[in-house]
């Protein structure tokens, strides 16, 4: 049996296919996959989450050819038995469980692509690195599933470990473990479950992605993570009104996320809670992927005393999180009850998140 987690993003939203920082940890819900060998080369996998099982021989599968939860699991076969380690592929059947809330903006994708991943190196005998997982997670999402998504949430999961979080250079796939001892400072991160759940393939995603790429070609550069704030003065005379706002939200949330990077270093996770604010109102004004919902459980935990508060996540729905002193837990909780329930929207789902371990085999 192996597991992997879901995912809190800190900060640094839509950076990751912009070649961009990002800087997400690992959370305790997990998606863990019951895995054996079987004789021929078909592959047979069912859930505690879906009636229908996901089953295909290897060769049949690929772009198109799967829909559904099984393609995350599918796709996953696919991107390893094309790999140049794969000589030691066989059928499989996979049983697979989860408590990672799905589209809540925890990645609940990334958590089951990384565990059958995991699963499957050692099944197969690949002896795939953890990167190399990651990235075969990432192909299976793109290629199989069809959402234009980056590396973040798959490096994530792999590489995740207790008490600290991920920082990514997305680019060069480097990724540098940062401190982030949230106990040790007397905080707390809220996660706060708005209920809209959002699907990547089908939402407003792709539609960002393009306009920043777009905005890159527009700039002359290869992708945004090439621009500073500094230039955005220039952008704007090259750009669009809409482009533009697009293009400024990642060139100041790469920005964000090294300077947030910076105070963890140097003052610890007190001193991040302005960051994560102005990251949610790039967000909300700037790259228009906040709901009423995520702005309103924002907005109720800042004025519950909340340090800092974002949405986190690729948006369109899902979850906020909000860095609390321990004794504000409980107003912030109902200050969002309280303005929800004026709004007329239903309970929110609340949990605590701190940095976990990645993936790995559990039996």
């Amino acid at each position: 049996m192996w597991s992997a987690p879901g995912r809190v993003n800190l900060i640094g939203e839509h950076t990751d296919y912009n070649e961009g920082f990002v800087l997400p940890f690992a959370i305790a819900n997990r998606t863990a996959v019951a895995a054996a060998r079987c004789d021929g080369n078909r592959l047979l996998a069912r859930s505690t989450f879906s009636p229908d099982p996901a089953e295909a021989p290897l060769g049949s599968i690929g772009p198109g050819a799967v829909h559904g939860w099984g393609a995350y699991v599918l796709g996953v076969a696919w991107a390893l038995a094309g790999t140049s380690s794969a000589s030691g592929t066989c059928g499989a059947m996979l049983f697979i469980d989860s408590d990672v809330p799905v589209g809540a903006g925890l990645s609940s994708s990334a958590a089951l692509e990384c565990a059958v991943a995991s699963a499957l190196n050692e099944l197969w005998g690949l002896g795939l690195d953890r990167p190399s997982l990651a990235l075969a997670g990432q192909r299976a999402e793109n290629e199989v599933v069809g959402a234009p998504t980056g590396i973040m949430d798959q490096f994530a999961a792999m590489l995740g470990q207790r008490g600290a979080a991920v920082f990514l250079d997305c680019r060069s796939r480097r990724a540098e473990t940062v401190p982030l001892d949230l106990a040790g400072a007397g905080l707390s991160l809220l996660a706060i479950d708005t209920r809209e759940h959002h699907a990547h393939a089908s939402s407003g995603y792709a539609a960002r992605r393009a306009s920043c790429e777009k905005a890159a070609g527009l700039a002359g550069v290869g992708a945004l993570r090439d621009l500073s704030p500094a230039d955005l003065p220039r952008l704007e005379k090259l750009a669009d009104e809409e482009t533009f706002r697009r293009a400024r939200h990642v060139v100041t949330e790469n920005d964000r996320v090294v300077r947030t990077v910076t105070v963890l270093r140097e003052q610890g996770p007190a001193g991040i809670g302005p960051l994560l604010s102005a990251s949610h109102r790039s967000m909300r004004d700037d790259f228009e992927i906040t709901t009423p919902a995520l702005d309103l459980a924002v907005e109720a935990a800042l004025e519950a005393g909340a340090l800092g508060a974002r949405m986190t996540g690729g948006g369109f729905g899902g979850a906020a999180i909000a860095l609390l002193p321990n004794g504000s837990v409980e107003a912030a909780q109902a200050s969002v009850l309280a303005a929800y329930g004026r709004a007329g929207l239903r309970a929110p789902i609340f949990s605590l998140v701190a940095p976990c371990a990645g993936a790995g085999r559990d039996l």
